[in-house]
């Protein structure tokens, strides 16, 4: 398991340094990074789904939940704008660096050309929700290394990506050895 933990620090090490050198690489060479020739756009629009046939083609059940779906716009917002503010008022206290929502919330499916514009709005929505759900994670992740990185006693599906570096539930001499560095390194990635 020690050797599993290395090779997986490792790889977390790998890929925040990949994401370190994509976000220095400027915004508009990032944009025009994935750019389709009009040969392919042409494809793609070819396959674009006719807007009254897509609706004509979704059941009843669709339409009548998708306003439940839409819904959690509402507590989607809230929890990004909450998680900013806090986030801006609380790290530096804390000398945590601050989690850049842009690297979360991702919008750019809507640019694809077969889609017709519910498909369109269907994957911002689902951009933006997953992109705040990750934003919010790992501002919590920093938050939770800060203040508490212990284990739990039994095991956690899905922890994020931190959790491993946590100590172990019960081990107070590694916790009182290691929080000072676990709080140091809360806002690395």
């Amino acid at each position: 398991m020690t050797e599993l933990l290395r090779r997986i620090r490792q790889t977390e090490r790998d890929l925040e340094a990949a994401l370190a050198d994509w976000r220095e690489a400027p915004k508009a060479a990032r944009a025009k990074a994935v750019r389709f020739t009009k040969v392919v756009r042409a494809e793609q629009k070819k396959l674009r789904r006719n807007l009254l046939q897509h609706i004509r083609s979704i059941g009843l059940l669709y339409w009548l939940t998708a306003p439940v779906i839409y819904s959690m716009i509402i507590p989607l917002v809230m929890a990004d704008l909450f998680t900013t503010i806090y986030q801006r008022i609380c790290f530096p206290v804390y000398g945590v660096a601050r989690v850049r929502r842009a690297d979360y919330v991702v919008i750019d499916r809507h640019r694809l050309g077969y889609l017709n514009a519910i498909e369109k709005l269907n994957c911002v929505y689902c951009g933006y929700g997953n992109g705040v759900i990750a934003y919010v994670r790992e501002v919590a992740s920093r938050t939770e290394q800060f203040f508490c990185p212990i284990k739990h006693a039994l095991p956690v599906p899905g922890a994020h990506s931190r959790y491993a570096r946590f100590v172990d539930y019960g081990d107070a001499k590694a916790y009182r050895q290691k929080i000072a560095e676990l709080r140091r390194t809360a806002g690395e990635s």
